[in-house]
């Protein structure tokens, strides 16, 4: 909810959530027995969950667009989704981006190679 804003834009947000969406891969078939040859395509399961987050202060250069949210929509599933439970769906997100970062740091090595150079924290936000 927006409690409230300034002239520079800075905003106070109380009751916030933090969605996360994940797909977790279909379940494995190689226990089940089968007359056909071929295994038939199994749907991966995609989940969302919210985290609740609390109080925040948004400063006003971090705001890029604010609009109003339809709050009956947003009671609603999202579509193709379903909800998960916090823990499963929060590991599995972040393994997403662990995996991600590995991918991005041999990359990083491969330009730094062809270009002769190191990519210093490309793509990472250092504190």
């Amino acid at each position: 909810m927006l409690r409230s804003w300034d002239q520079f834009a800075n905003l106070v947000l109380t009751d916030t959530k933090e969605r996360y969406f994940v797909t977790l891969p279909g379940p494995s078939l190689s226990g089940a027995t089968s007359l056909s040859t071929e295994a038939e395509p199994v749907a991966p399961r995609k989940l969302y969950a919210d985290i609740p987050r609390g109080t925040y202060l948004v400063r006003g250069e971090n705001v890029l667009l604010i609009g109003e949210v339809d709050l009956d929509k947003d009671d609603e599933d999202p579509p193709g989704y379903q909800p998960g439970p916090i823990e499963e769906v929060f590991q599995v997100q972040k393994e997403a981006e662990q995996e991600r970062k590995a991918k991005d740091k041999i990359k990083g090595r491969k330009v730094g190679d062809l270009w002769g150079g190191e990519m210093e924290a490309s793509g990472e936000v250092l504190f």
